[in-house]
């Protein structure tokens, strides 16, 4: 189970006396009130108030700890929902056993019979990431996965294309559950319900274990599973006043009952968003040549749902089975008008409609063997997900585009983990992915192109883990086979194609010192590679406006990434803090470029290349602190140095720039039931190769009430208070340009709460894998 995982990583991690000792105590756990056993409450042996040694009750709640020295202990019991339970026992050669029995009874907040969540996000260090437990405020009021993102630490949404980076870099590889998807990032975060999220985890350094993608880490969206005893369920719902309203809501449930987990998870989101902006194009002399005005909306409507079984055969064999279910329903309108400032070039209208459907579905399959030897395991998952979408666009012109794409998606993992000793842990596993694109396009009802895109990796990783005294270190290797080939075809033009063929080695290494309770550092090292994606390399037109098409670049490269990163976690009385510094090198950059059509000077392409080499380093701080006990706070601050140099057409430009993050979130408590939060945040101005993004700022105001004996709470908060938040930049190359767009940031939320239930929580041992994590840093 996840506690017993997490006490014996603990207790090991600590540094357990293995010298052979005839002392025994057991005994068993109960509910005082019903006389019922207590499952996997931890029990935990202290000597003079340190801690030797411990271990979890098992399903009848009984325990047997054996190894200790002939003397006076105390034994500690502690389990969600009940009082801590303490009472001492001395051992001695004349009485080398001894048996006790525990009564635990139950905190006063359990008999309510309601599930006590966290009416704040906590943000909490890891060795390899940072964890955002979503709570019910500010960081979570908001209709979409792509709304929260913009009040995480390090996160930025591009309000434009909800393009996700991480630490200043798209780069970023976006999983749901620990699993790629076959939809594209960007949309994902649409179509994803803000309460459908429990966590989402920042994976800046995944060890040998996990997929080598994304130069600046992975983020992990998790979302809702409950596992409660009994039945238990929750309902939210709220709404976004911007220009029109906007609604998101959800609803969760579990039923736990033995050997069988059964949960499901619905969201719904929908609205109309808009956003306009206006680009003005300059001359070699200065004065404007064209103006761009741009104006869309779309209207959507998101269906999300997850049903998931746990079936407990026994204590060591488990199957788990879920599936999610997405379907999205998008209709746009956009209007982009240019105006020339020759009185002889006549204006340019362009209107477009499009409808979009999406349907992804994803299935999985979990079968877990545990050993004897505790921690000595074996898993095996296969997950398969595909998608549909099909877009039709209509315009003006008139012209009409019929656009099919599905994506299939097969995932196989095979995980073997053993504690070779109590301080050495081999890991070791195979791994492969066959993922697959079609694409057709139909102009005006006829034949205009089609894609066929399939790539193949087959991978093997392996990682030692050692602990010793207060270190804690693991290294490992991942090693992969990689294929892709693609076929991209166009009527009246020569057939394109696309291949890349490699073997690589991917080492990972990571280091952790803890000197004291309060005290951690963390080192890691990783090697990691940016592959170039369907949409990067499809020369096809993806879409075009009166000036500019865009379209892939078929000769792009891969680009690799080295990773060094320090973190130092400091808890103090009044909460923790986490500072950082990492260096990033990366070969071969993938970088958005704009150039001339060759075939045409006034329009342009946008498109990608591989534009050299960059260097990367940046700093972050952020901590939760618990000033008083009506004020705390969640502070964070990041500066990030970058180096890039490459080619814009035939021009050779190199960039230095440092650019400046922070957010600060205050919550203050009126009362036991009410709360009101003040967030602010600012992006400094970053500096690209072509294009300067000007600084954004904004200002949140919102509160949280908690009603019906604390089983359901109220939301309210309005985003952006002055209304200062959009996008701005100025360009050089290839064209003198200058932008900005804007996009309902200025918004009203009203959201509600309610959760019901009767059930206890429960410890499950959860898939590693789902959580995409290091096993406990590395280590034990």
């Amino acid at each position: 189970m996840k506690i017993k995982l997490l006490v014996f990583f603990l207790l090991s991690f600590i540094g357990i006396a293995q010298a052979e000792n005839p002392g025994i105590i057991s005994g068993k756990v109960t509910n005082k009130a019903t006389n019922q056993p207590v499952q996997y409450a931890s029990i935990v042996i202290k000597d003079a108030g340190k801690v030797i040694t411990g271990i979890v009750a098992d399903e009848n709640g009984s325990f047997l700890i054996k190894n200790l020295e002939l003397k006076k202990f105390t034994l500690e019991v502690e389990f969600i929902g009940y009082k801590k339970y303490t009472t001492s026992f001395e051992l001695s050669s004349s009485k080398k056993s001894s048996t006790i029995e525990i009564l635990l009874e139950e905190e006063a907040t359990e008999l309510q019979s309601v599930d006590i969540i966290k009416e704040h996000s906590l943000i909490e260090q890891k060795t390899d990431r940072k964890i955002i437990n979503v709570g019910k405020d500010l960081l979570s009021a908001g209709a979409t996965a792509a709304e929260i993102m913009n009040n995480i630490p390090s996160v930025s949404v591009d309000p434009q294309t909800n393009a996700v980076s991480l630490r200043g870099n798209s780069n970023v590889r976006v999983f749901v559950d620990g699993k790629p998807s076959t939809v594209d990032a960007a949309q994902l975060l649409q179509q994803i319900p803000s309460t459908s999220i429990k966590q989402i985890e920042l994976i800046t350094n995944p060890s040998a274990k996990y997929n080598p993608e994304g130069m600046s880490g992975i983020i992990n969206i998790v979302l809702n599973k409950n596992a409660k005893i009994g039945f238990n369920g929750s309902i939210n719902s709220g709404v976004t006043f911007g220009e029109t309203p906007k609604t998101n809501s959800s609803f969760d449930m579990n039923y736990r009952n033995g050997k069988v987990n059964m949960y499901a998870n619905y969201g719904l989101t929908t609205g109309k968003h808009h956003n306009h902006g206006q680009v003005e194009t300059f001359d070699d002399n200065g004065a404007i040549e064209n103006t761009q005005k741009f104006d869309f909306s779309n209207e959507n409507t998101s269906h999300l749902a997850k049903v998931g079984l746990d079936f407990y055969l026994n204590d060591t064999n488990t199957i788990s089975v879920y599936t999610t279910q997405n379907i999205n329903d998008e209709n746009g309108k956009s209007k982009v008008n240019v105006d020339f400032s020759d009185p002889t070039e006549p204006s340019i209208n362009q209107l477009l409609d499009t409808k979009n459907d999406n349907y992804t579905q994803t299935y999985n399959l979990d079968y877990k063997k545990k050993f004897k030897k505790e921690g000595h395991t074996l898993e095996f998952e296969g997950n398969y997900s595909n998608n549909d979408n099909t877009e039709n666009s209509v315009f003006n012109t008139p012209k009409t585009n019929d656009i099919t794409n599905k994506g299939e998606n097969v995932l196989l993992n095979l995980d073997y983990t053993n504690p070779l000793t109590e301080t050495i842990k081999l890991e070791a596993g195979l791994e492969t992915r066959i993922e697959n694109t079609k694409n057709n396009f139909l102009l005006d009802g006829a034949y205009n192109s089609n894609f066929n895109y399939e790539r193949k990796i087959y991978s093997a990783y392996t990682t030692f883990s050692k602990q010793w005294n207060k270190w804690n270190a693991q290294v490992g290797a991942r090693f992969e086979k990689y294929n892709a080939d693609a076929l991209f075809k166009k009527v009246n033009e020569a057939d394109g194609a696309f291949n890349d063929d490699l073997f690589t080695v991917y080492p990972s290494g990571f280091l952790n010192y803890a000197p004291n309770d309060n005290d951690s550092f963390n080192l890691s090292v990783s090697k990691r590679v940016d592959r170039p994606s369907i949409d990067q390399v499809n020369p096809i037109r993806e879409w075009s406006t009166p000036l500019i098409d865009s379209e892939g670049n078929p000769e792009l490269r891969p680009q690799f990434t080295n990773s060094v990163e320090l973190n130092y976690t400091r808890k103090t009385k009044i909460g923790s803090l986490t500072s950082g510094v990492f260096y990033r090198q990366i070969n071969d950059e993938i970088s958005r470029t704009i150039f001339e059509n060759p075939n045409d000077p006034e329009r342009q392409i946008l498109s990608y290349a591989n534009l050299g080499d960059n260097n990367a380093f940046g700093v972050e701080l952020s901590g939760n602190l618990d000033f008083t006990k009506w004020y705390t706070a969640n502070i964070s601050f990041d500066v990030y140095n970058k180096k890039t140099k490459g080619y814009v057409e035939t021009d050779y430009v190199e960039v230095d720039v440092t650019t400046f993050n922070s957010r600060i979130s205050n919550t203050f408590k009126a009362s036991k039931n009410l709360r009101f939060q003040l967030t602010g945040m600012y992006r400094g101005e970053d500096l690209g190769l072509q294009f300067l993004r000007k600084p954004m700022w904004r200002v949140d105001l919102g509160s949280s009430l908690t009603v019906l004996k604390g089983s359901g709470t109220i939301t309210a908060r309005v985003s952006d208070l002055f209304d200062s938040m959009h996008f701005a930049f100025d360009a050089t190359k290839p064209k003198v340009q200058t932008g900005e767009f804007h996009w309902e940031s200025q918004t009203a939320y009203v959201g509600f709460n309610y959760r019901f239930g009767t059930g206890k929580n429960k410890a499950i041992q959860r898939k590693e894998r789902d959580k995409n994590e290091t096993q406990g840093s590395g280590g034990f």
